[in-house]
């Protein structure tokens, strides 16, 4: 069988079709998804209503998952908080309340244990309804070189960046797909498109998470679920609690980035069905680079030219 790229190749085409004809088709429907993104970050596309849609933030106990659920909060959203910090989580919830959220749930999860997931899963379907946007934002670093690093931290990474994921769709998705409305997002990272040393485990597990939300993207759309949406974020690193005393090598194209901008872009992004967010937009052309390099492979090109495009190392601890 041919290999169906994330842009959603037709599942029809014949046998005998020339997988270059595949990768030109995979490469016209990214380019086209990516010249839409940018297009759009300049005129923006508009925004759909999300007041009474029922949304689910993971890590929302503080930091951008604490401030996401407060933009949705005075969006009118119901908001259903996940967090394995109670006392973080509970804040959030007053927090939501006095922006203006008029139904905000509170649920203490372990994002890393699938059981936990399901559990928790079962109460919100049952007490709540069902889940319409799913934020997966829960994310933990280790900030380790691999060697230096304990092998259970590295799979408490996988656990919490990635798995969490997988757990989360299986339970949230079902609905969506019997609504054929809902909203899958991917909060990833600039070091899920290129390595960074000192974080292989976090680079690995945010590929993974970026990688696993595409393949998803480009399931819905195989099978004709349209109204079911995928928006996958890549920011550079954040002024938050995971990555602090972090600073750039490139202060101009790769800032720091504050917590607050941050969001705001992913919630106008979520608002306008947008498939790829990059912040800032410098990474834009990384990630072209590298939807690029998976082509040009597929032509027996040379990926290590485009590799010296890109810096080994943007940050420091």
């Amino acid at each position: 069988m041919p290999i169906q790229g994330p842009a959603g190749v037709n599942q029809n085409m014949a046998p005998n079709s020339k997988p270059k004809d595949n990768v030109v088709l995979f490469l016209g429907k990214v380019l086209f998804s990516l010249l839409e993104t940018m297009v759009f970050s300049i005129i923006p596309k508009p925004r759909k209503n999300v007041a009474g849609e029922i949304v689910l933030i993971t890590g929302a106990g503080s930091g951008i998952g604490r401030l996401l659920a407060l933009q949705f909060a005075r969006l009118g959203s119901v908001l259903v908080l996940w967090d394995i910090n109670k006392d973080g989580n509970e804040q959030t919830c007053r927090m939501a309340q006095e922006a203006g959220a008029t139904r905000v749930h509170a649920y203490s999860c372990d994002c890393s244990q699938r059981e936990d997931v399901y559990r928790v899963a079962d109460q919100v379907k049952k007490e709540v309804g069902d889940v319409s946007i799913l934020i997966n934002n829960a994310g933990i670093v280790t900030g380790r070189k691999f060697l230096e690093c304990p092998d259970e931290l590295m799979e408490k990474s996988f656990d919490v960046n990635f798995k969490a994921h997988l757990w989360t769709y299986k339970a949230f998705l079902p609905a969506m797909i019997a609504n054929d409305h809902g909203h899958l997002v991917c909060i990833s990272s600039s070091a899920g498109l290129i390595g960074v040393h000192g974080l292989a485990d976090y680079c690995a597990s945010k590929f993974a998470a970026a990688g696993f939300a595409e393949s998803m993207f480009a399931e819905t759309i195989a099978q004709n679920q349209k109204g079911i949406k995928t928006t996958i974020v890549y920011p550079f690193f954040i002024k938050t609690g995971m990555f602090d005393g972090c600073s750039t090598s490139f202060p101009n194209l790769l800032p720091i980035l504050e917590p607050e901008y941050v969001v705001r872009k992913i919630v106008d992004a979520i608002l306008q069905n947008q498939l790829y967010l990059c912040i800032p937009k410098s990474l834009y052309f990384l990630l072209f680079l590298k939807r690029l390099g998976f082509t040009l492979r597929h032509f027996s090109m040379d990926w290590g030219i485009l590799s010296l495009c890109i810096p080994q190392c943007c940050v420091h601890f």
